[in-house]
């Protein structure tokens, strides 16, 4: 294969990275059913490239040439958007469906959600990864644990927010069921 210069070798590489983590998205979310399973299983995902692919993970970051007007802009590119924007479709489908479930909060803005979601996890796994001894060291955490504290918590600002009523009918009702006559 010939590359006529470092801008298609590196569109080349961008694609395969943004294909590979569209796969990863959508066999995360095609395992679960909960609206948290496959949060869990998206966070999970984007650690497992991460680990895989470290260059094609920081690369999925940087910023995707999306002027396809100039002659500049390569084929190559053209299909990332693509792959781009068909992860953001599988993103937003994830967060539609958790609204209608209730599980996710009804005022979440879809689009800036996706992005605002893609930043604090990337940013997260690349804490992680880059000052795993520091953590280790200074809070008593492994990466692993950092990481599903710091997930957890990220879910939490999305997630639905119970009514106090209905919290403590539930407690009750599962008292109740807990109860047994003699």
């Amino acid at each position: 294969m010939y590359f006529e210069n470092k801008e298609e070798i590196a569109g080349l590489l961008v694609l395969n990275s943004m294909q590979k983590l569209c796969g990863y998205i959508a066999s995360a979310l095609e395992q679960q059913e909960t609206t948290k399973m496959r949060y869990d299983c998206i966070c999970r995902g984007l650690v497992r490239y991460q680990e895989e692919y470290p260059f094609y993970f920081k690369m999925v970051l940087d910023k995707i040439n999306i002027d396809f007007e100039s002659w500049d802009s390569l084929p190559k590119e053209r299909e990332t958007c693509r792959v781009g924007e068909e992860i953001n479709e599988k993103i937003k489908d994830f967060l539609i469906s958790g609204m209608e479930q209730g599980d996710l909060r009804s005022d979440l803005k879809i689009m800036p959600a996706i992005f605002q979601f893609w930043g604090m996890l990337s940013g997260l796994i690349q804490l992680a990864a880059k000052e795993e001894d520091y953590i280790k060291n200074a809070m008593g955490l492994s990466k692993s644990q950092f990481l599903e504290s710091g997930f957890h918590m990220l879910y939490r600002s999305i997630e639905a927010r119970k009514k106090p009523y209905a919290a403590a009918q539930q407690m009750q009702n599962a008292a109740k069921a807990g109860v047994h006559k003699d």
